[in-house]
């Protein structure tokens, strides 16, 4: 079975970060589901996670990174490195066909099974079949979102709509999740 699919997208503006996931699942060329959830809270509410591949395994690399995240005491990255470990090395964790976005009210970080754990230089991530076209227009309202008054939120719903209308597998029933900056560090 193929699973095709999904668009995630994170955007972190004026001390807030913001994960969006469309709800759609598709096996082969049928759409199957309309509201899954592909973004979700773990490690106590602290950190965000959006997966996009197939579901079984994004939802054991999430119960994974939070085994990580309880070992190191929250430590999103230390967590996320020792998850791409594991993840490429692993004879069982390998076969597993996923992407993640992890954030937290300080990081933002891909993490991919070939090993990558990547921190994104602009405040801007997206993965899945929409992610180039979510990332894109949250990148050109990011440029212009002070001027109109836009916060985090607006930014990725207005990606993710314009993702939607571009990918035939990504659609608009969104789920979204919010963290605010640690207000001891500057955003």
């Amino acid at each position: 079975m193929n699973f095709h699919g999904t668009t995630i997208l994170a955007v972190r503006h004026n001390g807030k970060v913001t994960v969006a996931g469309d709800g759609q699942v598709t096996l082969n060329t049928t759409v199957i589901k309309h509201k899954a959830r592909k973004v979700r809270r773990i490690y106590n509410d602290r950190i965000i996670v959006g997966f996009a591949g197939a579901t079984a395994d994004a939802l054991n690399l999430s119960e994974k990174l939070e085994g990580k995240l309880e070992r190191y005491n929250g430590n999103l990255i230390r967590a996320a490195v020792e998850l791409a470990r594991d993840w490429r090395t692993d004879k069982f964790l390998r076969r597993l066909e996923a992407m993640m976005i992890a954030v937290d009210a300080e990081q933002m970080l891909l993490i991919s099974g070939n090993g990558d754990v990547i921190e994104p230089d602009a405040p801007v991530l997206g993965i899945g079949s929409g992610g180039v076209a979510a990332h894109a227009a949250a990148t050109a309202l990011l440029a212009h979102a002070d001027r109109l008054g836009m916060d985090s939120r607006t930014i990725v719903t207005e990606a993710m709509q314009i993702a939607s209308s571009l990918c035939i597998y990504t659609n608009t029933a969104f789920s979204i999740e919010e963290i605010e900056n640690n207000p001891d560090k500057p955003s």
